[in-house]
């Protein structure tokens, strides 16, 4: 009867409840994912409005970003206030790789032209560059950007090598990255006309983070 649907309604409602952050996969349009105040990420389906496909523990406090790599399809990123951004495959439970930020993280976004760039911003003011590409461990460059505000957002630009970061007083700051930061794909040696073996550039990116995560995978 109606009475049921209502309930229902209100279950799938409250199953959400806290959540802070959402990103919806680049290519499989059905599937998203949520991040919550208690620290879980769930990952969701268009057509299952009252499950959740799966869950992922990893943080234990707020989850204030997720997002889907933009170039490989089984990698997203999350941020928190538990001072971790974490890395995942949303195949797996636990998370493939943990930075420690050493303060609350309010945001992370993955370079839209490199599958292992990503840079995170922290509430002390720093704005935080990774390659895993160059260094799986720690990050290849930090920048304060204000002094007396909170950072609050950051984002690529899509076409050119800018990151935009927005503060809690009204300023978004523009900062260029320098080449080093742009995620540099290595020359095939023995200078080959065709660097990249006939294969398109973001092939190469899907290669080079299927290689990180074996490298990982063999350490743990």
């Amino acid at each position: 009867g109606s009475g049921e649907v209502g309930e229902e309604d209100e279950a799938t409602i409250t199953g959400l409840a806290g959540g802070l952050c959402f990103d919806f996969h680049r290519t499989i349009d059905y599937l998203f994912l949520i991040g919550t105040e208690e620290g879980r990420i769930h990952k969701c389906s268009k057509a299952y409005s009252g499950q959740y496909l799966a869950t992922y523990d990893g943080h234990s406090m707020a989850v204030y970003t997720v997002r889907w790599n933009p170039i490989h399809p089984k990698i997203f990123i999350s941020a928190s206030a538990d001072w971790t951004v974490k890395m995942w495959d949303h195949m797996k439970n636990s998370c493939v790789m943990s930075f420690d930020l050493g303060q609350a993280v309010g945001d992370v976004a993955w370079a839209p032209y490199a599958s292992t760039v990503f840079a995170a911003i922290t509430t002390d003011g720093l704005v935080h560059v990774y390659d895993l590409n160059m260094n799986r461990n720690e990050r290849i460059c930090y920048q304060k950007v204000v002094k007396r505000a909170k950072l609050t957002h950051v984002a690529f630009n899509p076409v050119n090598p800018i990151l935009n970061v927005g503060d809690d007083r009204g300023g978004v700051n523009c900062l260029k990255l320098s080449p080093n930061l742009r995620g540099k794909l290595a020359k095939v040696p023995g200078g080959d006309l065709d660097p990249y073996d006939g294969k398109t550039k973001n092939e190469i990116w899907v290669e080079r983070m299927e290689h990180l995560l074996e490298m990982v995978d063999r350490k743990s």
